[in-house]
């Protein structure tokens, strides 16, 4: 299976759960009255809009190029992926904060409490399950890394977006269970209104971490450390390269990066030696990450890309 059908499965699986659990817990907050129950709903439902603008950006990303986005569409995927974040921030944190406060504000007890245990209990076999089909793919790639880590790394945004959202879906509705079981319990409806103000916490939270790494990705990141340095271990066991200027990478996608290299070939060889090596060095750098799409080589002088190039004397 493909990174875009990977990232498709996890989307679809994602997107039917939340579909299901947000009416659910619809009717369960007409029926109640509760507040955490109401903002778990809006939750769902934002969630919900996600994976669609997620799939909506998917579908963008893989446009070919243009003659007005000469290097594709690949940066669709993470300009929806930031929109995703502003979605959860507010629509999804901001009003299950505003749900609260009203609630806190005139505290009334939940009526029929045990919807809402049933409600709450099948929504998190649900939310488990989608949780499960999203952590399988961002495991893949995360190798030995911690989650936080691998997150950081990760080119591919709509994997570890869905997973993060499942999990914040799944500290919501334990927040929300416990709110609605010590409102029942202890008689005071006024901790209902407070597990709805903690759901507020867990998105807005949430979408602060996505939307940093979004924008990150959307203003153009390298590749890996680890990718740069084969890259120019590449360029060097080229032919005619004695020396490397400069390697400036960007992923435009996940599986979309531009690499421009200019380097410094040997003097004594012809223009149609440098044409070949180019052509090898494209090759190979194609063959060995897959990832890179467009390869950009720039044939100059040491002495003259230092010329042309100063070093930042600020560092």
């Amino acid at each position: 299976m493909d990174a875009h059908a990977s990232s498709v499965r996890t989307i679809l699986a994602a997107l039917v759960c939340n579909l299901g659990i947000a009416i659910a817990k619809f009717v369960a907050a007409a029926v109640t009255g509760s507040s955490a129950m109401l903002s778990e709903a809006i939750h769902s439902t934002v969630d919900t809009g996600n994976e669609l603008l997620l799939l909506y950006g998917l579908r963008r990303a893989r446009r070919p190029a243009d003659p007005e986005h000469p290097f594709g569409h690949g940066l669709q995927l993470y300009f929806w992926t930031f929109v995703v974040a502003v979605m959860i921030f507010g629509l999804g944190g901001v009003v299950a904060f505003i749900e609260g406060l009203h609630k806190m504000g005139d505290p009334r007890r939940v009526e029929h409490v045990y919807v809402n245990y049933i409600v709450l209990g099948v929504s998190m076999l649900f939310e488990i399950g989608s949780w499960t089909v999203a952590f399988r793919e961002f495991r893949r790639a995360q190798g030995g890394r911690s989650w936080l880590a691998a997150a950081r790394r990760s080119k591919d945004p709509t994997v570890f977006t869905v997973l993060f959202e499942d999990t914040a879906a799944l500290l919501g509705l334990i927040a929300a269970l416990a709110g609605v079981a010590l409102a029942d319990v202890l008689d005071r409806p006024v901790l209902d209104g407070i597990a709805s103000l903690a759901i507020g916490a867990i998105l807005v939270i949430t979408a602060a971490f996505l939307a940093y790494e979004s924008q990150s990705l959307l203003t153009g990141e390298a590749a890996q450390p680890e990718t740069r340095s084969g890259i120019a271990r590449v360029a060097l066991q080229t032919p005619g390269v004695v020396g490397i200027n400069e390697i400036l990478t960007m992923h435009f996608g996940p599986q979309d990066l531009l690499v421009a290299l200019s380097l410094d070939f040997d003097d004594a060889i012809s223009a149609g030696c440098v044409e070949a090596a180019v052509a090898q060095l494209e090759r190979r750098l194609k063959t060995e990450f897959p990832e890179v799409a467009r390869v950009f080589v720039e044939a100059k002088a040491f002495d003259e890309h230092e010329r042309r190039n100063p070093p930042d004397p600020s560092g």
